[in-house]
């Protein structure tokens, strides 16, 4: 077999506290890497890092805003000594009709997406390039980017740009010796995003019936995908999307299925108890 090494690279990864950037964190790092994580919450962060261990450093960073986007990257410069590598992954999503959308409800997630992806490639490429140094960006996208998908409008729209920056960059920045991938995962059950997604049991048993598999991924399935991408192993591999989910997208886009299933008022009635549910908690 042959092993996939991060030995002393040093990777970003935004919303690396929980979920499944949190999963992918503790992968790089058994394959040799130092990892900084990033969340807008301190108690998180910290708690993530110190479950990680010696090799995780966990800071606080608001990817909406370039200021702080700067100033995260700066010090993990500082701290780490070098910068090899970053996954931007802090993402946000929920289930909603798109006529009952507000302007600040799609902007909070694009502006997580889309803009926080900029922010972080763009001080990451700027580092690399100044500094003649190769780098490596890894996005995380959908599998309904080229798509859509009903009820999750703001992260169909804001993935798609992703995505796109993803092509756009791996062409213009290779002759840098910046690459630059995405990763399309499918269905991976995570403690806060799965909640977001899922009204009931009964939504998700008929959910998993429909999976050509019949099971979720798993994150270490994840890890080692995304591991491999950063790693020495894929120097020629740049522009990529990698769909991760079983050939799920192969039947359609993930939540179309519900306009099927359920009568559309009674939709609006499931996401709207889902969201006072997701407020409650937070």
């Amino acid at each position: 077999m042959i092993p996939i090494s991060l030995q002393d690279k040093v990777i970003v990864v935004t919303g690396g506290g929980t979920g499944l950037g949190r999963s992918m964190a503790e992968t790089f790092i058994q394959c040799g890497a130092r990892v900084a994580i990033c969340g807008r919450r301190q108690n998180v962060v910290e708690e993530a890092a110190q479950a990680l261990g010696p090799s995780a450093r966990g800071y606080v960073c608001d990817v909406r805003s370039w200021e702080s986007v700067s100033a995260f990257l700066s010090q993990v410069v500082a701290d780490f000594g070098r910068l090899d590598a970053v996954v931007n992954n802090a993402a946000g999503n929920f289930l909603a009709a798109s006529e009952t959308l507000s302007p600040n409800a799609f902007r909070a997630v694009v502006e997580i997406v889309l803009m926080g992806t900029f922010h972080v490639s763009r001080w990451a490429g700027g580092y690399w390039i100044e500094n003649r140094l190769p780098g490596n960006i890894l996005n995380i996208v959908t599998t309904y980017t080229d798509t859509g998908c009903a009820f999750v409008l703001p992260s169909a729209a804001a993935k798609a740009g992703v995505q796109a920056l993803t092509l756009t960059l791996a062409y213009e920045w290779a002759e840098y010796g910046i690459r630059v991938n995405a990763i399309a995962p499918g269905p991976f059950p995570t403690e806060g995003a799965w909640a977001r997604l899922m009204p009931g049991p009964d939504f998700e048993k008929e959910y998993l019936r429909r999976l050509p598999t019949h099971r979720y991924g798993r994150k270490e399935e994840l890890g080692a995908l995304a591991a491999f991408l950063l790693s020495d192993l894929a120097p020629y591999l740049t522009g990529a999307v990698i769909p991760i989910d079983g050939a799920e997208r192969l039947q359609g886009a993930m939540f179309n299925f519900l306009l099927q299933q359920y009568d559309r008022e009674v939709l609006k009635g499931i996401f709207q108890r889902m969201k006072e549910a997701t407020y409650r908690k937070d």
